[in-house]
């Protein structure tokens, strides 16, 4: 008996893969020196990018200076979390405020005044953000 078939004489099904219509297929690859491999790792690193975005990136724009993206930091992540769910729940709060003004429980003043209370609270937490690092 082949190694190809089952007991009972018939053949395994073969797997075939199934692209993506937009995944990427086409390689490219080049050899570097080791002073260029730790040139080009370096640009990569401080792009923030992947070493494969960062090429199609030069490739395609024909962009020979890339912008360094700032780099982000334990400090700077858990502020973009705690951002990030304050600003979840500022938007929460608005949404109550007009949802009580539509229903009139909310006189239009104070739905004004609220509103203008949490855009400076996001204004000022948006700011402390571009502070950090």
């Amino acid at each position: 008996m082949r190694m190809d078939e089952f007991s009972d004489g018939s053949e395994p099904k073969r797997r075939v893969r199934k692209k993506a219509p937009s995944a990427l297929g086409k390689p490219v690859s080049t050899r570097l020196t080791e002073d260029q491999w730790k040139l080009f790792n370096e640009k990569v690193e401080r792009s923030g990018m992947s070493s494969s975005g960062f090429l199609r990136d030069c490739i395609l724009t024909n962009r020979t200076q890339i912008v360094e993206r700032p780099r982000v930091t334990d400090e700077r992540q858990r502020i973009m979390y705690v951002i990030n769910k304050t600003g979840n729940s500022l938007n929460q709060l608005a949404h109550v405020a007009n949802s009580a003004r539509i229903s009139g429980q909310l006189p239009e003043s104070n739905f004004v005044a609220l509103l203008d209370e949490l855009e400076m609270i996001t204004q000022l937490l948006k700011a402390h953000l571009y502070r950090v690092d």
